[in-house]
């Protein structure tokens, strides 16, 4: 995991390899520590991905504004609308 700041008070997390529950409860972490920064997670270069490690990311996206993510495959993006998620961070309008 890379965490990187390209603007004044924009954290991105940027992944690669697989992403598990290991490497969820990473991002989980960071994004704890980034408080109310608007943090931008980007999963291009991840080549594999465990659901667990999925409903971890929604889980810890939950209630939190600031956050976006890039690279999630039509699978993870669906399984994020389930939890209540969309890959922009914002609560999912489907029911």
């Amino acid at each position: 995991m890379e965490e990187g700041q390209t603007e004044v008070g924009v954290m991105i997390i940027e992944m690669d390899g697989t992403f598990d529950v290991p490497a969820a409860q990473r991002v989980a972490l960071a994004l704890q520590e980034a408080g109310e920064r608007e943090v931008r997670i980007d999963l291009t270069h991840v080549r594999d991905f465990h659901d667990f490690g999925v409903a971890l990311l929604a889980k810890a996206m939950a209630g939190r504004r600031q956050v976006s993510v890039r690279g999630l495959r039509t699978h993870q993006v669906r399984l994020m609308r389930y939890l209540g998620i969309d890959a922009d961070g914002q609560p999912s309008t489907a029911a």
